[in-house]
C-alpha cells in the first residue's frame, strides 16, 4: 500500500511576545495603554486592570513591567514584594482573584507603596484580574477600605480591528501569507479571545507545514472545526 509521507512540524515554538512593539493598540484598548504609558504620572500608585480571559492584560502588564522595572512576586506570599516596596521597587500582581491571595500581606503591601510614595515616587503596585476587587470576596476590613481606594481600570473585549490586526501581525511573523479577507473570516468564526488567535495561528502553521501546504480557505475550517470539537468535548465533561 502507498503511504504519501507527511511533514510533522517539530515543536520550537517561540515564546509568547511581549514587547510594547508586538502590541496593537485598537479602540478596545487605548484607554487602559495611554494610563500606563503615563507612569509614574498616576492619580493612585495602586492600579488594578480587569478585563476577560485573552483580552490583552499579561502584554500591558509585561509592558508596564519593562518600562518601570518591575519586580513580579508569588500573590499567595507577599513579604518580598511588601520589602521590596519598601525600597521604592514597582511591585506586579497577576491573575488575583478571590481567595487566591495573602489578604494581610496584601494590606500592608499597599500601605508599603502608598506611605512610601513621597521619598520614591516611581513606587507603584499593579494587579491585574478577571474581576473587579470588590469581587475578591476579602474578609480583612482594612484591605475591603484598602481597595475602595485604588484605580480601576477595565480593558474591553478584543475588537474586529484587534483581532484582524492581532491575527495578521501573528500570520506575519511566521513568515505566512494570508489574504485580509481570510482573516475576516477567521475572525467572525472564532471566540474572541487574544490567546485563542495566537494558538489558533500557531495551529494554521502545524497543520500547514504537514500538510505541505500554503494556508487555504479549507486548512482555516479544518482547524477551526478541531477548535471547536475540543472545546465542545471539554465542555461536556
Amino acid at each position: 500500500m502507498s503511504v504519501t509521507p507527511r511533514q510533522l512540524p517539530l515543536a520550537l515554538e517561540s515564546t509568547v511576545a511581549y514587547s510594547i512593539d508586538d502590541f496593537v493598540v485598537t479602540q478596545a484598548n487605548r484607554a487602559v495603554f495611554d494610563v500606563l504609558e503615563r507612569w509614574p504620572h498616576w492619580p493612585s500608585p495602586v492600579v488594578v486592570l480587569t478585563g476577560c480571559k485573552g483580552s490583552g492584560k499579561s502584554h500591558l502588564a509585561a509592558i508596564w513591567a519593562a518600562q518601570s522595572f518591575a519586580m513580579q512576586f508569588d500573590r499567595t506570599r507577599l513579604e518580598l514584594a511588601v520589602d521590596a516596596a519598601s525600597r521604592g521597587v514597582p511591585v506586579l500582581l497577576e491573575d488575583m482573584a478571590a481567595g487566591c491571595f495573602d489578604e494581610t500581606g496584601l494590606f500592608h503591601l499597599i500601605n508599603a507603596v502608598r506611605q512610601g510614595r513621597v521619598d520614591f515616587p516611581q513606587g507603584s503596585l499593579f494587579m491585574t484580574s478577571q474581576s473587579r476587587p470588590v469581587d475578591w470576596r476579602v474578609s480583612l476590613p482594612d484591605l475591603a477600605s484598602r481597595l475602595k481606594a485604588v484605580s480601576l481600570m477595565e480593558i474591553s473585549a478584543p475588537d474586529d480591528t484587534l483581532l484582524n490586526a492581532v491575527i495578521a501581525k501573528l500570520f506575519a511573523d511566521r513568515q505566512l501569507t494570508v489574504e485580509f479577507r481570510l482573516i475576516r473570516y477567521i475572525v467572525n468564526r472564532m471566540e474572541r479571545s487574544l490567546a485563542k488567535a495566537a494558538e489558533f495561528v500557531r495551529r494554521v502553521d502545524c497543520m500547514a507545514l504537514e500538510r505541505k501546504s500554503r494556508v487555504t480557505r479549507q486548512l482555516v475550517i479544518d482547524v477551526l472545526a478541531r477548535m471547536d470539537a475540543e472545546a465542545s468535548h471539554i465542555a461536556e465533561e
